[in-house]
């Protein structure tokens, strides 16, 4: 869990740090969700984000850096964009 001093402050600063903590087989499955199906994550990984990425009140740069007005916004956008890197590191087939 990032301390005060080291939260992530932008989206893909976040996005790199849940690669790296977030379990292989739960990156799985993120992977293979549909994007309507994100909302499902709100209380768990979500949940996690905004408390542990500061989004309540000690981390205003991570939050404004999402465009979002409130923490529970800005940890959609943050899982949205994990999602988006986990779509773009799928193998494409041609």
């Amino acid at each position: 869990m990032p301390s005060a001093d080291k939260f992530p402050t932008t989206i893909n600063a976040a996005v790199r740090v849940l690669l790296g903590l977030v379990a292989v087989e739960e990156l799985a499955k993120i992977t293979q969700m549909s994007e309507g199906d994100l909302i499902d994550l709100h209380f768990g990984l979500g949940q996690w984000i905004r408390n542990n990425f500061g989004l309540w009140k000690e981390n205003q740069d991570l939050l404004q850096a999402t465009g979002a007005s409130d923490p529970d916004e800005a940890s959609a956008v943050i899982v949205k964009a994990l999602w988006l890197r986990l779509q773009d590191d799928l193998p494409k087939i041609h």
